[in-house]
């Protein structure tokens, strides 16, 4: 098997434990996986799905410092820069770290890429939190 097929199968198991809502043994598979990429690491598509999944499942488990650096790593991979749920994710991590005005930014920027739906499943705080900061914010469809 190559790197990539290898990567893919972890990051497989790594989902499978997402949607076990095992956050910890998720983590363990992804960073299996990034730890097969070639260097830089950083330039390859699969990191950018890596770490968004890495800062997707500590987000989930409530360790937003380490979301924080991975998503905040993963904005320098390969079409990061504009995706709604990595923009989401990392404004959860700042907003949870207290850093308003980059959660606002990076809130707002998912709310932008993707509409009010994007908040749909999440916490409304961080919608209200938005709502705050900016006008005619719309909320997510019930």
């Amino acid at each position: 098997m190559s790197w990539e097929e290898d990567i893919d199968a972890l990051a497989e198991k790594g989902n499978e434990r997402m949607d076990a809502e095992d956050y910890l043994g998720a983590v363990e598979f992804f960073d299996l996986a990034w730890t097969m990429l070639p260097e830089p690491k950083t330039q390859w598509p699969q990191a950018t799905w890596l770490l968004a999944s890495i800062g997707d499942a500590h987000v989930l488990r409530g360790d937003f410092e380490t979301a924080h650096a991975a998503l905040t790593t993963c904005m320098h991979c390969p079409d990061a820069l504009g995706n709604p749920f990595i923009h989401l994710r990392l404004g959860q991590a700042q907003f949870e770290l207290g850093n308003e005005p980059r959660a606002a930014d990076e809130l707002m920027r998912a709310y932008m890429g993707a509409g009010p739906e994007i908040f749909a499943d999440e916490d409304p705080k961080y919608i209200d939190f938005l709502a705050s900061k900016a006008t005619h914010i719309e909320r997510p469809l019930s």
